[in-house]
């Protein structure tokens, strides 16, 4: 087995599995490990993932939090299945802001890019493909652009359609729509550069938010897919990134 350590979350579940694994296995200094083992939910694996951008780093999640739609279940066999997983390799979405004061922010996105109302008011916002219009103005609380690995996330709870991993595409999707009322979520190819305009940044102002990280009193927005980026997932052979997809598109809606 590849030499490993281990990422764990704070709350007592993710720590009562990390003593578990730690009692089977020699942990090594992350520096010296390709195996990422990280414990806790989707969010903490996305902060972790962002800090660890070594295309040699592969990394299996044990989900201690509520879905973990980025995570594997914890089972008392982990050992015997780190040693059958399965690799699923994604890309991020990359995030440039211009804030209004004009300063530059970056960050990635691993599901999502979202922009969204800073104040009572609605966002007034005009959004390109490229150097073409998707729309010249749009009246709503927000927008998000998702990829295929963030697009059973907040994307769908938009109503954004769920894409398949090898899809090459990316979704854009209003958040609550005001003007057009009626504007739904599209498909895109993931070489689109999609650029965001807050076309009254004193009245309305907007945050841009890529995953978890937040710039506010932003005046442009440019969304891109960075290919050159991989993060390399390990699921168990019943567990694939691949097939929770694929549950999520079956799956119905309660009522």
């Amino acid at each position: 087995m590849n030499k490993f350590t281990i990422i764990s979350d704070t709350n007592k579940k993710s720590q009562k599995i990390k003593n578990f694994i730690v009692k089977k296995l020699k942990t090594n200094p992350i520096n010296r490990a390709h195996l990422i083992i990280v414990i806790g939910g989707d969010g903490f694996m996305l902060k972790i993932l962002k800090k660890n951008k070594n295309p040699l780093n592969f990394f299996y999640g044990i989900n201690s939090g509520n879905y973990g739609f980025l995570m594997n279940k914890f089972s008392r066999e982990v050992i015997k299945n780190l040693s059958k997983t399965r690799l699923i390799s994604i890309s991020p979405l990359e995030m440039t802001v211009k804030n209004k004061d004009n300063k530059i922010k970056k960050s990635l996105a691993i599901n999502e890019v979202y922009v969204f109302r800073q104040s009572r008011q609605a966002a007034s916002l005009s959004v390109k493909s490229n150097s073409n219009y998707i729309i010249k103005k749009l009246v709503s609380d927000g927008f998000l652009v998702s990829t295929p690995a963030g697009s059973t996330a907040y994307n769908l709870s938009v109503h954004g359609p769920i894409l398949d991993l090898n899809s090459n595409k990316i979704s854009i999707a209003p958040i609550s729509p005001f003007r057009p009322r009626r504007w739904k979520s599209k498909i895109i190819n993931d070489k689109s550069k999609i650029i965001i305009k807050n076309l009254n940044v004193k009245k309305r102002p907007i945050s841009a938010v890529a995953d978890n990280f937040e710039v506010r009193n932003a005046k442009v927005i440019s969304i891109k897919m960075n290919k050159k980026l991989k993060f390399n997932l390990l699921y168990d052979r019943n567990n694939s990134l691949q097939k929770k997809i694929k549950l999520e598109q079956l799956r119905k809606e309660i009522r």
